[in-house]
């Protein structure tokens, strides 16, 4: 399951999933998250998968203990691959602007290009046990807390007007996750789609015009 829109590496690469085990646990990584995005996590079962890996019915169980364990190894790697992204993209640029521009680019992206692994790892987490959802939950605080310092770099420059940092950090994170809900590829050109977010969120800052005005990041 790689996303047909996908022009860099992401997470539904097997480049990404250096992680797994082996060969074959990446293959029923990749079938369960295509299984959970067209049936739902609860409606797919362990024989799907191991099926649209192209294995016999019972050889998920070789490699993983439960179908809840797939999940959580997606959910993982997804959320990583995006956590790790950001923090790339931020490093690249000096302002408090450009690293905002680079972050909300990066992460529009993501989620249009990755659309399929990125809904799975955001909206299946409710079937994710106790254990493994604090595992989770502690990347996706790390990845808040990117976008609130890099906010609150540009409200301390003076580059950003913004009374409440960590709720403009939940809405650029809400904003850029809900790509992975609605987009299809060919619905919209995704270099316009990341120039459109990037310049709501400068906007939502209170950065200057002219900074809105400089477009998208080059990938």
């Amino acid at each position: 399951m790689t996303d047909s829109t996908a022009t860099t590496a992401g997470p539904g690469d097997p480049a990404a999933l250096t992680g797994v085990k082996s060969d074959v646990a990446r293959r029923l990584v990749l079938s369960a998250v295509d299984s959970f995005a067209r049936r739902g996590y609860h409606a797919t079962t362990t024989r799907d998968i191991s099926v649209g890996a192209g294995l016999s019915p019972a050889a998920l169980y070789v490699h993983f203990p439960s179908k809840e364990e797939v999940l959580f190894e997606a959910s993982r790697i997804g959320h990583r691959f995006v956590l790790d992204s950001i923090t790339a993209a931020a490093a690249g640029a000096e302002t408090p602007v450009d690293r905002i521009r680079a972050i909300v680019d990066r992460f529009v992206r993501i989620h249009a290009e990755h659309h399929t692994m990125c809904r799975v790892a955001q909206y299946e987490l409710h079937a994710l046990t106790d254990e493994h959802y604090r595992e989770i939950a502690e990347i996706r605080r790390a990845t808040d807390a990117v976008i609130r310092e890099e906010i609150q770099r540009g409200v301390d420059a003076g580059a950003f007007t913004v009374g409440d940092v960590p709720t403009a950090a939940l809405a650029i994170l809400s904003l850029g996750i809900d790509v992975s809900r609605w987009y299809q590829p060919g619905r919209m050109d995704i270099d316009a789609l990341a120039g459109n977010y990037v310049a709501l969120v400068l906007s939502m800052l209170g950065a200057a015009p002219d900074a809105n005005a400089r477009g998208t990041m080059p990938t």
